[in-house]
């Protein structure tokens, strides 16, 4: 049994010598930023003001940021001394074992599985949005998931999703030159939205800034902000992809800490920007159940051109997580084939060197979830998952730092203040995952069990590391 046994660091490094070294530092930063703004910074701010924290939402994304930076730092060394495809279950397996390995990817497996179908739909409602304007309006068959307000498939979800898996599949190189076109333009709009949206603040919207604690509702006080940690964390998942698209990046020990890092900070300060004028502009309670807030607050103040830009805008940012979370995704799929974990054919590379099978597969599970399936109640398994790696990215620090420089190389980037980062990482992601919805840690608990039961009925039978053993 290979639970336990620790996988090779020369047997990945040579079996991803074949994924060509492509990308650079701006297609990692377009990658990141791509995908840690994206849906979230256009649905989430108005959602957690209304249900939680009034004008404290800001201090909400900052205390998930703070989280999410301590184990970004342990995401960067990592990467830096094991630029692998699978990021958290290729380093996990080296550094603990393969089962411990296998936890941890299979908690990245829902988060990816979920996420491109969770933006897929995101680009659905807001493309909707802007298709009424024009009133031109789909029926409602083909506009909403299965069983969802007399929908059968959301179609533009299906198509949304399927053209950036072909873009993903035209190669990695690709899909970063279309990232960094479509970041730019969304960064440029989330300026321009800060900018006239500080013209129309109402000063009073921001009294009180820290709302009364309602203990009925659970909404304000530090109770609400901490609430909307939970909610919000699934905003700042983008760095993995860039962890997990390492084996192709041209220069590791530069582009991963610089890729990872600056992406976060950079969705930091935009995340920031656009929550305080968001709830400086209208009353918070005015966006409850609004899922387009920022359209919405700008058309509300009179800039209903600007209002339909930004839409558009922000179905481009969505695109440009999709080509991150799908080619993120694939390459973990590819982990697991190239493995035994799961069937070896997703581990196969195509003529051009590139894993398609794994590429296809995530993006038909991600069309049937969000064209078949309505997946609200899954939102928060994003987190759910994440968090887990995120753990386990954290403690790994501790397995990993005696072994730089011995069995494993020396890290040209290094977390500082270690021990300490590391060991508030793992907290800050406990307390996170233990603010989440009952709902979505049963959700967690019910997937991991099935993974235990795919690792012990296949994985631990097929896994190339067992066979070794």
């Amino acid at each position: 049994m290979s639970f336990a046994k620790r996988s090779s660091f020369d047997a990945y490094k040579q079996a991803d010598t074949k994924l060509e070294k492509v990308l650079g530092v701006r297609d990692f930063l377009a990658l990141g930023v791509g995908t840690i703004i994206s849906t979230s910074i256009f649905t989430l701010p108005g959602i957690v003001a209304a249900d939680f924290a009034g004008p404290a939402v800001v201090f909400s994304f900052l205390l998930a940021a703070v989280v999410a930076g301590l184990v970004a730092f342990a995401y960067a060394e990592m990467a830096n001394v094991m630029p692998f495809a699978g990021s958290a279950f290729s380093w996990i397996s080296v550094l603990f074992g393969e089962g411990f390995g296998w936890v941890a990817g299979w908690a990245l497996l829902a988060e990816y599985f979920i996420a491109v179908a969770f933006v897929g739909s995101g680009f659905s409602a807001t493309f909707q949005n802007l298709l009424s304007q024009l009133h031109i309006t789909l029926p409602a068959t083909l506009s909403n998931p299965f069983g969802t307000k007399g929908g059968i498939v959301d179609l533009i979800s299906l198509l949304v999703i399927a053209i950036a898996g072909v873009i993903v599949f035209m190669g990695a190189n690709d899909a970063g030159k279309v990232s960094q076109v479509l970041v730019f333009l969304k960064v440029a709009a989330i300026l321009v939205f800060v900018v006239i949206g500080i013209t129309v603040i109402k000063p009073q919207n921001y009294v009180p800034f820290v709302p009364a604690h309602n203990p009925k509702t659970g909404f304000g006080g530090m109770s609400g902000i901490l609430s909307g940690v939970s909610m919000i964390f699934l905003a700042y998942i983008g760095f993995d992809s860039i962890a997990a698209n390492s084996a192709e990046a041209k220069n590791p020990k530069r582009t991963m800490p610089i890729g990872i890092l600056g992406s976060l900070a950079i969705a930091v300060v935009l995340f920031s920007a656009v929550t305080l004028v968001l709830v400086g502009m209208h009353p918070y309670s005015d966006y409850a159940g609004n899922a387009a807030p920022v359209s919405w607050a700008l058309a509300q103040s009179g800039f209903k051109n600007l209002s339909i830009i930004v839409s558009v805008v922000a179905d481009a940012g969505m695109f440009v997580a999709l080509l991150g979370m799908i080619l993120a995704g694939s390459r973990l799929l590819y982990a697991f084939g190239r493995d035994g974990l799961l069937p070896a054919k997703l581990g196969k590379f195509d003529k051009r060197g590139l894993p398609s099978n794994a590429l296809i597969t995530i993006t038909v599970v991600a069309i049937v979830i969000g064209a078949f399936f309505p997946f609200a109640f899954l939102a928060q398994l994003i987190s759910a998952g994440t968090l887990v790696a995120f753990i386990f990215v954290s403690l790994g620090m501790f397995a990993l730092r005696p072994r730089e420089g011995k069995d494993l190389p020396e890290a040209s980037y290094k977390m500082p203040f270690y021990p300490i980062l590391p060991a508030l990482g793992a907290i800050g992601s406990i307390i996170v995952f233990e603010g989440l919805d009952s709902l979505a840690k049963m959700t967690a608990f019910i997937w991991f069990l099935i993974g235990i039961v795919v690792y012990w009925l296949y994985g631990s039978k097929h896994s190339k590391n067992n066979k070794e053993a």
